[in-house]
């Protein structure tokens, strides 16, 4: 980073350090970050066991739902920091905390690490690097992939496409990644036969506790079906909210750049963050702190190496630097951000390129 833009790169890390030092801090999650996990991890037991012990479907349908949707903020919270290795402070132990907190969703943190922070972090809304925006023939994302007619109504139908995400990549992109039919394969941890028989041990796992253990221990008042529809419900509910956060963000932003020549990056690294990337207000603002900093994701893409503990104190910062260096840095509302996000894609349905 240093190289594409000094000035900038030395303002941040002036402030930064001074951060650190006045507040006599490090980067890494601390003793309140735990307990965060502590009680995340507790709720999501608590609804897991007492949905095995609902006797009305109702009441296991809601509170399997429970079970899941704590297990979304866990990944928010937990996986999310630890993928960067801003949990803990060694790799292995991130690696194994995101591989444990990944088990009720059923995502391959190992798959996910590779995607989100070795392509997605640096190559945002770009073209063939950023698999976020990868072509997929339901969505037109971006000005640079092919439209069809039906994308018309892609604003309309957005929801069930990301409703579809957990589910699509849980059981369909991680197995992929690891049987060596994406680019992806190649940079996973622990190749060969040792690699898939970790992933295939942590799949079992999953489908084990998601929904073998349920089925057995209800098996004389919910059928197979129904237990299959609560989780594939469960998890499209949690899927649709945490994607429409994360991805609506770039997207709100409107800029995509077409993969580049020589691999060459269209911008320095901090200008292609503020460029794609937004940081949006909650209301109330404990609510971010439940998110995980979802909300600060431009604060995320500058400091991703961070615990989102510090996110406010970051976001502070930006907002000082930013002024100093002409960069615009608006603070977005929940409304802004679902707005921008429909407007974008309204214009890339209309094939407005």
């Amino acid at each position: 980073m240093e190289r594409h833009d000094p000035a900038l790169h030395k303002a941040f890390r002036t402030a930064c350090r001074h951060y650190l030092t006045t507040q006599q801090e490090h980067r890494f999650a601390d003793k309140g970050m735990w307990a965060k996990l502590a009680f995340l991890a507790l709720c999501c037991a608590a609804c897991y066991l007492l949905s095995l012990t609902a006797s009305a479907a109702m009441g296991f349908a809601l509170w399997y739902f429970g079970f899941i949707f704590f297990a979304m903020l866990l990944v928010v919270n937990v996986l999310h920091d630890a993928s960067h290795n801003a949990f803990c402070r060694t790799g292995a132990a991130n690696a194994w905390l995101g591989r444990a907190i990944s088990l009720p969703l059923g995502l391959d943190a190992d798959s996910w690490q590779v995607r989100h922070v070795q392509f997605h972090h640096p190559y945002t809304n770009i073209q063939d690097y950023d698999p976020d925006i990868d072509e997929n023939g339901v969505l037109c994302q971006t000005p640079f992939q092919r439209w069809k007619p039906f994308m018309r109504a892609q604003y309309l139908y957005w929801p069930l496409v990301a409703a579809l995400t957990f589910p699509w990549y849980g059981w369909w992109m991680d197995w992929r990644d690891r049987l060596g039919n994406t680019p992806f394969t190649r940079h996973l941890p622990h190749p060969g036969a040792r690699g898939v028989a970790l992933f295939l041990l942590l799949k079992i796992g999953h489908f084990m506790l998601a929904l073998g253990i349920p089925a057995l221990a209800l098996a004389g008042t919910r059928s197979w079906p129904a237990v299959l529809a609560v989780y594939l419900v469960s998890q499209m509910l949690v899927s649709g909210m945490f994607v429409s956060l994360l991805i609506g963000t770039h997207w709100a932003k409107g800029h995509f750049y077409p993969t580049p020549e020589d691999n060459v990056m269209p911008n320095s690294p901090y200008h292609h963050a503020f460029a794609t990337t937004f940081d949006w207000r909650t209301r109330p603002r404990q609510i971010g702190y439940w998110l995980g900093g979802l909300n600060l994701h431009l604060t995320h893409h500058l400091f991703p190496d961070w615990s989102h503990r510090h996110f406010p104190a970051l976001s502070a910062i930006i907002a000082e630097v930013a002024r100093e260096h002409g960069l615009p840095y608006p603070l977005l509302s929940v409304r802004d951000l679902l707005r921008l996000q429909r407007q974008h894609l309204i214009r890339m349905g209309k094939n407005l390129k």
